[in-house]
């Protein structure tokens, strides 16, 4: 059995982390020895890895914060769930190993029949993108929302949630073979950034007003959102794929009375109800189940290649997330 495990953090992810060998363990009373399935590299790992994440483990630590896998054997005391059963596995438990233990009353069940490579990524980006639509703004159906980084797990997501909610998208990409993907994906238009991006934003939209700007890169991309979206508009900063810090114009803030707002899941995650966190995760459920909701693989890697996957996971031109497989 593998795990995986970094001792320092370093610049390059790559590097610091390493596959280590262990025993099979004996699952303790109340506990369960689950097989991981998939899971994904995500940006928030990189950057733990690096030591830029806003929270970091002690040292050492074990790498991987989510994905699904299935129960093997039950500690004493064990009835449920199953053997066999697929599972999401708790947040943060270093789900990039071969096998894991955990408290079989923290594991929550999930359909043995679905996909498990897209239940694995159903933890983080899904609900990021579903909470961002809908805890910021009151859109109502027709309504515009603008992205960049749209061809990101959060930006097909966020694509797909949105026509389901008759809301309508500007995706904003680097590169012109993303078009045609993310259209097959629903969004309704997408535009390579350039120096014209916010005339062709206004003419791609016939002038609409646009309330809601969603960010995961920072620095001059911020500024652009920021000059297209609607007076009194609110933008909404999920990540730093740039490095840099967010950039608006003060034209903007002032004149425009733009709202600049932060997301973390964590966050969301600390102040929501256990009603709200069952209601929010059993639609994403249901839609992933159907097929209704799914972000694109661009590969998979055994945990014994974990420093090839991390380098495609860092790598600038994918077309979809980086899996750990078993």
């Amino acid at each position: 059995m593998l795990r995986t495990q970094y001792q320092v953090r370093g610049p390059v992810p790559q590097d610091v982390i390493e596959v280590v060998e262990f025993e099979t363990p004996t699952p303790a009373e109340g506990e369960v020895l689950l097989e991981m399935l998939a899971a994904p590299i995500n940006p928030s790992d990189v950057l733990t890895l690096t030591g830029h994440y806003g929270i970091l483990p002690p040292l050492p630590a074990f790498a991987g914060n989510e994905g699904v896998g299935k129960v093997v054997t039950h500690g004493a005391g064990v009835s449920s769930p199953a053997i066999g059963q697929t599972v999401l596995l708790p947040l943060g438990c270093g789900t990039w190993s071969t096998h894991i233990t955990a408290n079989a009353n923290s594991l929550v069940a999930l359909p043995n029949d679905a996909d498990p490579q897209q239940l694995a990524m159903i933890a983080i980006n899904p609900p990021t993108a579903s909470l961002i639509l809908s805890e910021f703004v009151d859109l109502q159906p027709g309504e515009w929302v603008i992205q960049n980084a749209a061809n990101s797990a959060v930006g097909y997501y966020l694509i797909q949630l949105a026509k389901k909610r008759g809301l309508k998208t500007v995706n904003i990409v680097r590169r012109a073979s993303l078009i045609e993907p993310l259209k097959a994906a629903g969004a309704d238009v997408v535009l390579v950034d350039d120096d014209n991006l916010v005339k062709e934003i206004a003419e791609a939209t016939d002038h609409a007003r646009i309330r809601l700007g969603v960010d995961a890169v920072g620095g001059i991309a911020t500024a652009k959102l920021g000059d297209a979206l609607s007076p009194e508009a609110t933008l909404v900063n999920y990540g730093m794929m740039s490095g840099k810090p967010c950039s608006l114009s003060a034209a903007v803030l002032i004149f425009k009375d733009i709202t600049v707002r932060g997301f973390w899941l964590a966050k969301w995650f600390e102040a929501a109800s256990q009603e709200e966190k069952s209601k929010l995760y059993g639609n994403l459920t249901r839609l992933i189940v159907t097929g209704e909701l799914k972000a694109p693989v661009h590969a998979t890697y055994k945990v014994k290649d974990v420093k090839e996957a991390v380098v495609a996971a860092v790598m600038g031109e994918r077309d979809g997330k980086i899996l750990l497989t078993n």
